[in-house]
């Protein structure tokens, strides 16, 4: 029986030996191995085996992160808010509109960054001011922000105190502090409203939004025929030269 085992044992033995020696059996280096993603991507390469399926990643992409908005943008309700002097909805549906505009990363977000303003288009962004000109006998509107921006030479604490953004605190000093949303602001329009208080824009984390608004391309015109009407105006009634004060000497005696 002992005799039988050591056979035994020098058989297996010769057969790994063979098994070693042969060029047919080499293990690839562990470098060439791909290890499993447990994460998906655009470019994948699947291995099959007699009984499983594993899939590899290679190399993932990334997409473009472009905003682009692909169906129409209606204005209707804006409109019906304006037309029926509901001016905090309407308040709202122009935040709402702004946000749409920008792009798919502002409305997963729910708010602007001032960096997306450039992705609206001028068509719409002039739309929306037309329409609040329109419906507030030219007292509200974004142009109707900027000009009275560009008289304040963009100082935006000024500003804000000529819209009524902010209010005068009963202090022996002069000072002033943001009103609260929203009951401290005006929703109405009459004589008292000032000009240009809305649409409203939330400057309390920073006025580069706003500024980014009434910097856009769609108001520049405004500004430059502001502009010109100023300059036309100062040139009319601007002071006279001194030439113009003594009659023209006459040399012909």
């Amino acid at each position: 029986m002992t005799t039988h085992s050591l056979a035994s044992l020098h058989h297996q033995y010769s057969f790994l030996k063979r098994l070693s020696n042969s060029e047919s059996f080499h293990l690839p280096p562990s470098s060439l191995f791909l290890h499993p993603s447990p994460s998906s991507s655009s470019s994948s390469t699947t291995t099959t085996t007699s009984s499983t399926t594993t899939t590899f990643s290679l190399s993932p992409t990334t997409s473009s992160s472009t905003p682009t908005t692909t169906n129409p943008i209606s204005f209707d309700t804006l409109k019906h808010h304006l037309s029926t002097q509901n001016f905090f909805q309407a308040d709202e549906e122009t935040r709402r509109l702004l946000i749409v505009l920008a792009g798919e990363a502002a409305q997963k977000r729910r708010y602007v960054f001032f960096s997306e303003v450039q992705f609206i288009s001028e068509a719409d962004l002039k739309a929306i001011d037309e329409l609040w000109k329109q419906y507030s006998n030219n007292k509200f509107g974004y142009s109707v922000q900027k000009r009275l921006w560009q008289k304040a030479n963009k100082d935006f604490t000024k500003f804000f105190i000529k819209v009524g953004w902010m209010k005068k605190l009963d202090t022996e000093i002069e000072q002033y502090n943001y009103r609260a949303f929203p009951n401290e602001f005006t929703w109405e329009l009459n004589d008292e409203t000032p000009e240009g208080h809305l649409p409203l824009t939330n400057a309390l984390r920073g006025t580069q939004l706003l500024n980014s608004i009434l910097s856009h391309p769609a108001f520049e015109g405004e500004e430059d025929e502001k502009e010109a009407e100023v300059k036309g105006s100062l040139r009319d009634n601007g002071p006279k030269p001194l030439t113009s004060l003594f009659p023209k000497p006459d040399y012909s005696f």
